[in-house]
């Protein structure tokens, strides 16, 4: 009779034990997949996340294999513009703004990759008015932004460990009255 008890008490707590590594197994497997699942998420536009399929210039140039992206989470920033900041705001100035017969307001984000030979592309577009809503914008406007966004010789090649990598990048013009008056970052 205590043989029974026993075995009855050893078979309960490994069916429990069983139960409990399946159920967090489960979860893992839930978490991870929702996680990563883009397409139903609430925030499109996750942070470090393109959609190379979809993304405009995806068919310009390769992104190097076997070397992943880097900055993924905040960018590249201050060390992916060729030169500096200061100079890509001058070359910007100089070109779009001394020019700009446009009137419209809001904020042209531009999320893209680089390369590890410094080509730009990969690029998704979002276009916002001052109050942070989705709203088109002037699109020959846009498009003059893009392409000078686009331009390569804007972007360094970014190592790491001697090895240069592609790298998640984002620019984000705050425009009034037709003028860049903001580059973030």
């Amino acid at each position: 009779m205590k043989k029974k008890k026993v075995f009855k008490i050893i078979l309960i707590g490994l069916a429990s034990i069983i139960v409990a590594i399946a159920g967090l197994a489960l979860y893992g497997y839930l978490y991870v997949k929702k996680a990563y699942d883009t397409e139903n998420k609430p925030f499109k536009h996750y942070v470090g996340y393109i959609d190379t399929d979809k993304a405009l210039l995806n068919d310009t140039y390769k992104l190097c294999k076997d070397i992943g992206i880097i900055h993924t989470y905040s960018s590249a920033s201050l060390e992916a513009f060729k030169g500096s900041k200061k100079q890509f705001r001058d070359t910007l100035n100089a070109r779009f703004n001394a020019s700009s017969n446009y009137s419209d307001s809001g904020y042209l984000n531009f999320r893209f990759l680089v390369n590890c030979e410094g080509n730009a592309g990969w690029f998704e577009i979002v276009q916002m008015d001052l109050d942070l809503k989705e709203t088109p914008l002037n699109s020959k406007m846009v498009d003059d932004l893009f392409k000078f966004t686009s331009n390569s010789n804007h972007w360094n090649v970014i190592t790491f460990e001697n090895k240069p990598y592609n790298y998640y990048m984002y620019i984000s013009y705050r425009i009034e009255n037709g003028k860049v008056t903001e580059i973030i970052p």
